[in-house]
């Protein structure tokens, strides 16, 4: 068999649930050609290098998987005809897998791991999200003490004059 990746950019509009729908109907064609589905990588909202549609970003997936051809041909047809979908390219990552067992479990362990860095990035920008907010409310905060913060007490005022003597009444 053979492995091939194709990777495709969807309307970055398209709803989870649309998405996900796709990659289902993505997943029951290939396991219906027989082909062997060994990963997706959602990769996520990227800017476009030029406008596709009048799209200026696209939400990019790659998916990974074993064939022998017929399912290739079907998938490009499939993506093709899907509204949704911006741009595609199928690339032969493999000539020749003999382990497909093999493939499979290292493939597997590289989703695990790509879904383990996304969970930990997606605390890590919301932990910045937190901070960044708890910055702008100190700023706030600081900002409306401010106009009380520079208030000069007339009592305290030095001026240039000398008090009158007391002895010039």
């Amino acid at each position: 068999m053979r492995e091939y990746e194709t990777t495709f950019i969807v309307q970055p509009e398209i709803s989870d649930e649309g998405r996900e729908a796709m990659l289902q109907k993505l997943d029951a064609l290939i396991e219906k050609q027989g082909a062997v589905r060994l990963a997706v990588d959602d990769v996520g909202k990227r800017k476009l290098a030029y406008e596709i549609q009048k799209f200026q970003k696209g939400h990019y997936y790659t998916l990974q998987y074993l064939d022998r051809g017929p399912a290739v041909k079907e998938l490009e047809r499939t993506l093709r005809l899907e509204e949704s979908v911006l741009r595609f390219l199928t690339v032969m990552v493999n000539q020749e897998v003999t382990d497909i067992e093999g493939r499979k479990a290292a493939a597997a362990e590289e989703e695990r791991l790509r879904k383990q860095r996304a969970a930990e990035r997606a605390a890590r920008e919301a932990e910045e999200e937190r901070a960044r907010e708890q910055a702008e409310r100190e700023a706030r905060a600081a900002t409306s003490a401010a106009p009380f913060a520079n208030a000069v007490d007339p009592d305290d005022v030095e001026s240039d004059e000398e008090p009158p003597d007391e002895d010039e009444e």
